[in-house]
């Protein structure tokens, strides 16, 4: 490590020592816990449980401990299957999964979750632009009135500002109207 800054050698020391601390039993991890406090690290090596309307068959089944119960009627599922009640098959279906498909794609309310941030994000941003209009922005210019814009139409008519194209060639002097 010659050569490197010591952020650098810093944040290698910090990157090896989490490869150390997911490498250790949970029981070494505990011990090496400078605070006490140890969060769980989840074991991504293993294959995960999703259930998904686009894969149909997840890595792995829902229920992985299975209690006595669970366990005698996985072997009651090895004999005849017309032999097991109903209630028995939709047992043996949620140890394999934990939705069926209608469940999964029943609708949910998140689509409220997210109209009342939008509606939220809208009522601040109004909240902001209407306190920059108050106290950012300088006050309108009176060039912007009405009786002051005819005003200076006027002048620049009465002027004849660039006659051949431009703004007074729309007018027409003889009427005193627009063309």
């Amino acid at each position: 490590m010659l050569g490197l800054t010591t952020a650098a050698r810093h944040a290698g020391i910090m990157f090896l020592s989490r490869r150390l601390a997911l490498a250790l039993p949970s029981s070494s991890r505990a011990t090496m816990a400078s605070h006490g406090d140890v969060s769980q690290v989840e074991q991504m090596s293993k294959p995960m449980y999703w259930d998904r309307v686009d894969t149909p068959l997840p890595d792995r089944p829902y229920k992985d401990e299975l209690s006595a119960a669970e366990k005698s009627l996985k072997q009651k599922e090895k004999g005849s299957w017309k032999q097991l009640t109903k209630e028995e098959k939709i047992a043996l279906y949620r140890l394999m999964f934990r939705q069926t498909y209608p469940e999964m794609r029943q609708p949910t309310a998140e689509w409220k979750t997210v109209m009342g941030a939008f509606f939220i994000f809208l009522g601040f941003t109004g909240l902001v632009v209407w306190w920059q209009a108050l106290y950012v922005y300088a006050p309108r210019p009176p060039t912007f009135d009405d009786e002051l814009q005819a005003k200076q139409v006027k002048r620049m008519l009465d002027m004849r500002i660039n006659p051949v194209e431009g703004f007074s060639s729309q007018w027409d002097y003889e009427k005193g109207q627009w063309k």
